[in-house]
């Protein structure tokens, strides 16, 4: 399949907000074929063949996503040595320990692969690190525990790809250990009996961008092919693969769509399981689930256990086979995530106030924050809440056992993991991606680190990636919007990071009227200058734009378009994403 088209800028908003940056168009020539062989409009052709598709089959593949379709999970790097030491664990009733890491894609790998091997009669148990006295990844008190517990084989989800201390305990005091991670290696490989990472240099799998939970199934899948089990025992996760998938952030194309897609119609179409239904109720959600509702809804509640208590409540929930262990195990998941969400609104305030009281903080181009009673387990989200304020690359931190440990979160277009590498010296621990990483470093290197990680991104960042992008996918006609091309449009997804739901711009709008909501919300009934088909579009957080709209002169817009259902009655609205005026 071709690669993407490049993107090309144009003109950023008058206020600098954001910087809108519009898809070049693909070749007619492509587009002319996908309109004849698919009977579809130049617009969806269009948006087709900008996500690489040219031809029939293609497109097939495409809005079809088929388990068929899955790569061979033996072409993965060590996946027959970790298949055979797995089965061997199995059929010897070996004490089998799953180890997995505390956040939403950490849980899920691991609720998926013990349930899993529970099915297969195995002697297993599971283990999830503390937040707070463990932390991240494999722990020696972990370590000492599991051999203390006569258990032999350790599998790691989510997490050990950088555990090669404690993958040589574990290896002295006799257990071998499996790692099923998808972080980035370092330059040296823990011992393992074998290590499961597609982002290993000689790792010859073309999926590199799975889950942590994605590596897990993959681990699966060759023990139910290498035992000859029925697949469906394994489709039945797929549920907890795509909530993985979805809040990691891990980009939604290939072999992740496939199994998000797959995912999302288990959820929708069967009862889902009881901890899942019992989260949905309170977060007050009915099927069709999409992607924005896992990470939005969904997400945050799993992930508050880890954050406010311990994640084994949330692999407790997702195990629950009674309903109502599950919905006492999803209220107090709620609860704690409500805790959450005031602590981090609490902290986000501190961390904005400490930037605005400090000139040379403002002007900076990273923000790198420490305060000591700062809650461990919402710093991660409090740098994604600086990063909205301050759009530059961000580490928060806080202080843990001694030590200085956080979070970095990063800005579209800029590696922060190779940032950090370059202030590894001044690090006890670091571990993470392009754009979220995790580091530990000495209480008196924090001065030092701030210092360096402004120098090192200062001198790699350009000034266009520290302004938000605004994607544009194409240009649109209102006039084409109705709901033939609206359900066109959504056999598309699921939309998330990788294939996000269509912008498209439209010049020389007028507003026929509009109102402000609650103070921050746009209201909109639109319609384009020599046109009278008039829409309802919405801007969430865009009140600051309606100068734009009082004036009544023409202005342009980058929006999606999506599907409202109030009290039955169906309508399209427009979502919009930016203004700008003409």
């Amino acid at each position: 399949m071709a690669s993407k088209v490049p993107m090309q800028p144009i003109q950023s908003p008058t206020n600098g907000v954001k910087r809108w940056l519009l898809r070049s168009l693909p070749e007619a020539r492509v587009v002319d074929v996908l309109t004849a062989s698919l009977g579809v409009g130049t617009t969806i052709a269009t948006l087709l063949a900008q996500k690489g598709i040219a031809n029939f089959d293609q497109a097939k593949t495409y809005f079809r996503p088929s388990l068929d379709a899955l790569h061979d999970p033996f072409m993965m790097k060590d996946m027959g040595q970790a298949v055979g030491r797995l089965a061997r664990a199995i059929t010897d009733r070996e004490p089998i320990l799953v180890y997995g890491d505390y956040d939403v894609d950490g849980v899920t790998s691991v609720a998926m692969f013990y349930a899993f091997l529970k099915d297969l009669l195995a002697n297993v148990d599971f283990y999830i690190p503390s937040r707070y006295a463990e932390g991240y990844g494999i722990s020696e008190r972990a370590v000492a525990w599991a051999a203390s517990a006569g258990f032999k084989l350790i599998v790691s989800l989510d997490c050990g790809i950088r555990a090669n201390d404690c993958v040589r305990q574990a290896n002295a005091l006799g257990m071998d250990v499996i790692i099923s991670d998808h972080h980035e290696p370092g330059d040296f490989l823990p011992d393992a009996y074998a290590i499961l990472n597609p982002k290993q240099r000689d790792c010859a799998y073309p999926a590199k961008e799975l889950s942590g939970c994605g590596v897990g199934f993959k681990l699966l899948q060759a023990l139910t092919l290498q035992q000859n089990l029925p697949q469906e025992n394994l489709y039945n996760y797929l549920d907890l693969v795509a909530i993985s998938i979805a809040c990691d952030v891990v980009p939604i194309v290939g072999e992740n769509r496939i199994l998000v897609y797959h995912g999302l119609k288990r959820l929708n179409t069967t009862p889902p399981r009881p901890g899942l239904k019992a989260l949905m109720k309170i977060g007050n959600l009915r099927p069709p689930l999409n992607v924005s509702q896992l990470v939005f809804n969904l997400g945050p509640r799993i992930n508050a256990a880890g954050r406010i208590d311990h994640a084994h409540l949330a692999v407790r929930l997702l195990l629950a086979v009674d309903e109502a262990e599950a919905t006492q195990l999803a209220h107090t998941l709620n609860q704690k995530n409500d805790l959450r969400r005031d602590v981090d609104s609490m902290t986000t305030e501190e961390a904005v106030a400490m930037i605005d009281a400090n000139p040379r903080r403002v002007q900076s181009k990273t923000t790198v924050l420490f305060k000591d009673n700062w809650h461990k387990g919402v710093i991660g989200i409090v740098a994604s809440r600086c990063i909205e304020q301050y759009y530059r690359p961000t580490v928060i931190l806080t202080a843990a056992q001694g030590k200085a440990t956080g979070s970095a979160r990063s800005v579209v277009g800029y590696n922060i993991y190779q940032a950090i590498l370059a202030c590894a010296d001044l690090l006890d621990q670091y571990g993470g991606h392009a754009y979220a990483a995790g580091i530990t470093l000495p209480l008196e290197h924090v001065a030092a680190f701030r210092q360096r990680f402004e120098a090192v991104v200062a001198s790699s960042i350009t000034d266009e990636l520290l302004i938000p992008p605004q994607e544009i996918d194409m240009p649109l006609v209102l006039e084409e919007i109705s709901f033939k091309f609206y359900n066109v449009l959504k056999q598309m997804g699921p939309f998330g990071a990788g294939n996000m739901q269509p912008v498209f711009v439209t010049e020389n709008i007028i507003a026929k009227r509009y109102h402000v909501l609650k103070g921050q919300h746009l209201k909109l009934h639109v319609y384009q200058q020599g046109s009278r088909h008039i829409l309802e579009a919405i801007g969430f957080g865009l009140a600051c734009y309606e100068p734009i709209i009082r004036v009544q002169q023409p202005f342009k817009m980058a929006y999606t378009i999506e599907e409202n259902d109030y009290l039955g009655e169906r309508s399209l609205q427009l979502n919009i994403k930016d203004l700008q005026a003409m």
